[in-house]
């Protein structure tokens, strides 16, 4: 005899109807007037299912019935309940994040492959851990001791080029990990990029077609930017290859900063050091736009008085006036691309590592 189910009177009773709707309380949820958190038990008694039930339905709610998952999601949102993500991957041994690593925030094609990043990653329950870089390498290694702390289950890095410790790091992880926005003949892992070099070549070869004799180029090459470095190198190789016995010409900001402030210095700078520039190409959208916005203030004339580049395509680059011609590149679908290699990995539908090159395109639009 089942002695739950016994009357007042001691005599067996009727049993207590089993919930088949939401709707049908067993009891009303927990008080948040209590200091007590809200636990899984709460959630079971009131969706009438065992703690376990309610368990493999937040980590597997594709195997368990919808009349379930109903039930379960109902309970959670009626109690409030907050799943404990740390107790459960501790018990798993599995962190469900990955960590990405960028130089900056402010740059709109960081965050487009975030957004990507993020697009194929969440849905399959994983988390972000993002660290910005402020394109310091030795705080790239030191957010990488911090990161790996954590236990990511994945890693997203922007470039190709590391400390020797964060390479070690990174290699003896035994995680997946994705480098990006770059080439490399020698990647740890994983690659999802193009090749800044080409890019600039590209570009170079572009404005001598259209007839520019005096090329300068212009940026912020600190020794943690490789991929700016890459692309003052690759001006100077097209440069000399294009226009022979023209004077390479490069201004270097000196600074690290990479704003729009910096770029209307470099304009000053060249027009005062380099006066006979006909074109000025910027290692980024954001010392272009910064550079095109003073011009337009103070009434020099693009591409007549002098031509402008960018690299990046960042968003502002086809509103500013006259709209900026510079090199594109597939911000998101590097993000998205990079994603799925990591999901790959991380589920074990594959063990091999990939390297996919996304490429780039020359966008000619007003200022050159």
């Amino acid at each position: 005899m089942d002695i739950r189910n016994l009357g007042p009177d001691g005599q067996p009773g009727k049993a207590k109807p089993a919930v088949t709707t939401p709707e049908a309380r067993v009891q009303p949820p927990p008080t948040r007037r209590s200091t007590r958190s809200v636990t899984l038990s709460d959630v079971a008694s009131l969706a009438n299912v065992s703690p376990q039930t309610v368990s493999r339905t937040i980590r597997y709610p594709d195997l368990v019935s919808e009349r379930t998952l109903e039930r379960v999601q109902w309970a959670i949102t009626t109690t409030g309940y907050v799943p404990n993500l740390a107790a459960s991957n501790l018990a798993s041994n599995r962190s469900r994040t990955v960590a990405a690593i960028i130089p900056s925030l402010s740059a709109s094609v960081f965050a487009d492959a975030l957004h990507g990043l993020d697009a194929v990653l969440t849905p399959s329950g994983y988390q972000l851990f993002v660290a910005v870089t402020d394109y310091d390498p030795r705080r790239e290694e030191e957010l990488l001791r911090t990161l790996m702390g954590r236990r990511p289950e994945g890693v997203f890095i922007v470039g190709t080029r590391h400390t020797p410790a964060s390479t070690a790091l990174l290699a003896g992880s035994g995680v997946p990990v994705v480098e990006t926005w770059n080439w490399t003949d020698d990647p740890i892992d994983n690659l999802v990029g193009f090749s800044n070099r080409d890019a600039i070549a590209a570009i170079v070869a572009h404005v001598v077609e259209k007839g520019y004799r005096h090329p300068t180029f212009a940026g912020s090459f600190g020794a943690g930017d490789w991929r700016a470095i890459d692309r003052q190198a690759s001006f100077r190789e097209s440069v000399s290859r294009l226009l022979p016995g023209e004077p390479i010409r490069v201004v270097d900001s000196g600074t690290g900063v990479v704003d729009m402030a910096t770029g209307v210095e470099l304009l000053d700078r060249t027009r005062a050091e380099h006066p006979e520039t006909d074109v000025l190409m910027f290692a980024s959208d954001v010392f272009a736009t910064g550079a095109v916005l003073e011009c337009t203030r103070r009434g020099i004339a693009m591409p007549d008085d002098i031509a402008i580049t960018g690299f990046g395509d960042f968003e502002v680059a086809k509103h500013l006036v006259p709209t900026l011609t510079t090199v594109s590149v597939p911000n998101t679908e590097i993000g998205t691309t990079a994603g799925r290699l990591l999901l790959d990995r991380m589920t074990g539908a594959t063990a091999e590592s990939s390297r996919v090159d996304l490429g780039f395109t020359v966008m000619p639009r007003e200022s050159a």
